[in-house]
C-alpha cells in the first residue's frame, strides 16, 4: 500500500522494545539515548541501533511540530475540492504547492480532494480561496468550512 510517493506503509515487525522507544519519544522528543536506555534497562548503543533501524525502515521519523496558533495562525479551514476536466493528482499537486495548505488528501467520496489550510486571520480567506485556489485549472467546486474549535490535534501518525 503506497502512502505517499517514495514512502510505503510501515512493515510489521515492531517488537515491544521498539514500541517502548517510540512511546518514550512521543512523550519526550528530547529524551537522550541514555535516558531511554535507563528507562528500558537496555544499553544506549541498543537504543541508537534501534532508532537508526526504525528511521531507515521508515517505521519512525523524527520531526518538530510547531503549534500553528503560536505562530499567529488563527484560522483552520477544512476544504473539500471537486475536480473536473483535469487529473485529480495534477490539481492536488498544484494545491499542495500553496504554503497555506498543510495537509492534502486525494479522496473517494463527496470530494476528490480534502485539504486543511491555515491562515492568520479571517480577512485572508477570500484572498486565499478566490485569488489562489479558485484559479487553479480543474477545480469545479470548493466547500470550505471554518473550524470553530479544535477538539483534538495530535501528531501521532499511527497509534501503537
Amino acid at each position: 500500500m503506497q502512502i505517499r510517493k517514495g514512502r510505503r506503509a510501515t512493515p510489521a515487525g515492531l517488537d515491544t522494545v521498539d514500541e517502548a522507544i517510540i512511546d518514550i519519544l512521543r512523550s519526550n522528543g528530547r529524551a537522550t539515548n541514555q535516558e531511554i536506555a535507563d528507562r528500558l534497562s537496555i544499553t544506549a548503543g541498543t537504543v541508537s541501533a534501534r532508532l537508526h533501524r526504525l528511521e531507515e525502515s521508515k517505521a519512525m521519523r523524527v520531526v518538530a511540530v510547531a503549534d500553528f496558533s503560536a505562530h499567529g495562525y488563527n484560522m483552520l479551514i477544512a476544504t473539500g475540492v471537486k475536480v473536473l476536466g483535469r487529473p485529480v493528482a495534477d490539481v492536488a499537486k498544484d494545491l499542495a504547492d500553496l504554503p497555506e495548505v498543510f495537509s492534502l488528501h486525494i479522496m473517494n467520496g463527496a470530494y476528490d480532494i480534502e485539504m486543511l489550510v491555515i491562515l492568520h486571520e479571517f480577512g485572508e480567506i477570500n484572498t486565499f480561496l478566490l485569488d489562489h485556489v479558485a484559479k487553479i485549472p480543474g477545480i469545479s467546486e470548493l466547500s470550505p468550512g471554518i473550524a470553530a474549535d479544535i477538539v483534538k490535534f495530535e501528531f501521532n501518525v499511527a497509534p501503537l
